[in-house]
């Protein structure tokens, strides 16, 4: 009967032990876990493993001095051959566009024409009233028929004041010779010689009148073409074939000079004109193919028949002028057109935007590293930009380009470079 108690103390002795003593292992087991004999095991392979790794690997890891140098990220590029096409917005823009307007005033007395009429050139588009015009016209070729009437008579005195002249002449002559043979007297001399002075007189008198004539034929041939001219613009007239833009005056209104009778353009050919960066205006010629697609979906094909050689000075862009058939007259005057001017292609690397850096002297570039893992700097041109990066030139067909790091490295520095794979 001792037995059993003694056996029961035995126990709650063994337990109370496990309880407080080894109370970590007991909850370990109760719960499942590794005992500790079993972690020291595992973390015993554990370290063998990493030993066997770091043996393999002894022989690629980097030495001391190679952690020493700046780590860069870098990409290898290889150019490719892009169509240097030249893209930029514009618009559509008549050939020829003319506001025709009055050079005199008066009522219209011609009917209007409609909007969008087709029109000819030298085709009346308003007539004003003669009104008094006529009669200033015949007033005018009156006084021409006037002056041209007295032509005959003052020629004929300046002839006969001619013959005067040569006939007093002789007899001064005469006068004097017998005036020193001793048969004339010197009053007989003075006589022919006032006479002389008096044709000669005469003759200046008729020249007068005969160039007062010419004078007076002239004014009178000016006047009549003024009054002509003046009868002449009362018809307005289309200075070339094309359309109506507005409505002509409208009959019974009053014009004056200045006043606007109507707009006239020409559509056919179209101009579409666009505005080209100075980065892009060198790849730009006059006659190179072009085409344009307008809003509407129409695509349209011509060539450059002008660029500007002046900038806008606001917004530095230089004009480039398209010209393209429209014998339909489908395109519309101020059509708002995507353009696109073809150009000669050239070699070229696609790179991201935050490739690009600045040297000590302000030129943009890119940093590259050569095979010895050595930087150097080199100028490039941009070409395009695009969404996901920018097409540049002036790099060797091969380069390997720094895009992470290149703000904190010089050129002749040595790097430890990373190469990223580009996506196809």
């Amino acid at each position: 009967m001792r037995l059993i108690p003694f056996l029961i103390a035995l126990l709650v002795a063994a337990f109370l032990y496990m309880f407080v003593v080894e109370r970590d292992r007991l909850l370990a087991f109760a719960r499942g876990a590794p005992t500790t004999e079993q972690l020291d095991v595992q973390e015993a392979q554990d370290a063998t493993e990493t030993e066997q790794d770091d043996a393999k690997q002894g022989a690629s890891a980097p030495t001391s001095g190679e952690n020493d140098l700046i780590r860069v990220v870098a990409i290898q590029s290889t150019a490719r051959t892009i169509g240097s096409t030249v893209v930029l917005r514009g618009e559509t823009e008549a050939d020829r566009q003319v506001e025709v307007r009055a050079e005199t005033s008066g009522l219209v007395v011609s009917e209007p024409l409609p909007r969008g009429a087709h029109v000819k050139a030298g085709e009346e588009l308003c007539r004003l009233d003669v009104g008094t015009r006529m009669a200033v016209l015949a007033e005018a070729r009156a006084r021409l028929s006037e002056a041209q009437a007295r032509v005959p008579s003052t020629e004929a005195a300046m002839i006969e004041a001619e013959a005067r002249l040569e006939e007093a002449r002789i007899n001064d002559n005469a006068a004097r010779k017998l005036s020193e043979g001793g048969f004339a007297s010197s009053t007989r001399v003075a006589s022919a010689a006032a006479a002389v002075r008096a044709a000669e007189a005469a003759v200046q008198s008729a020249t007068s009148g005969f160039e007062s004539t010419q004078a007076g034929i002239e004014s009178a041939t000016a006047l009549v073409a003024a009054a002509e001219r003046e009868i002449k613009k009362l018809s307005i007239v289309a200075p070339f074939d094309g359309l109506l833009e507005s409505k002509t005056a409208e009959l019974g209104s009053l014009m004056q000079q200045g006043s606007l009778c109507g707009t006239v353009i020409r559509l056919d050919p179209m101009r579409i004109v666009g505005f080209v960066p100075e980065i892009e205006i060198m790849q730009v010629e006059e006659g190179a193919l072009a085409g344009a697609r307008l809003t509407t979906g129409h695509d349209v094909s011509g060539q450059v028949t002008f660029v500007s050689r002046s900038a806008d000075p606001q917004t530095r862009t230089f004009r480039v002028e398209i010209t393209v058939p429209n014998s339909d007259l489908a395109i519309r005057d101020g059509q708002t057109a995507e353009i696109l001017i073809s150009a000669d292609g050239a070699p070229a690397h696609f790179l991201p935007q935050s490739s690009l850096t600045l040297n000590d002297e302000g030129t943009l570039g890119v940093r590259l590293v050569d095979d010895s893992n050595t930087v150097s700097f080199n100028p490039v041109e941009l070409l395009r930009d695009g969404q996901d990066g920018i097409w540049v030139g002036g790099l060797p067909d091969k380069a390997n380009v720094i895009i992470v790091g290149q703000e904190f490295v010089v050129a002749g520095v040595k790097v430890n470079p990373s190469f990223q794979e580009r996506n196809p």
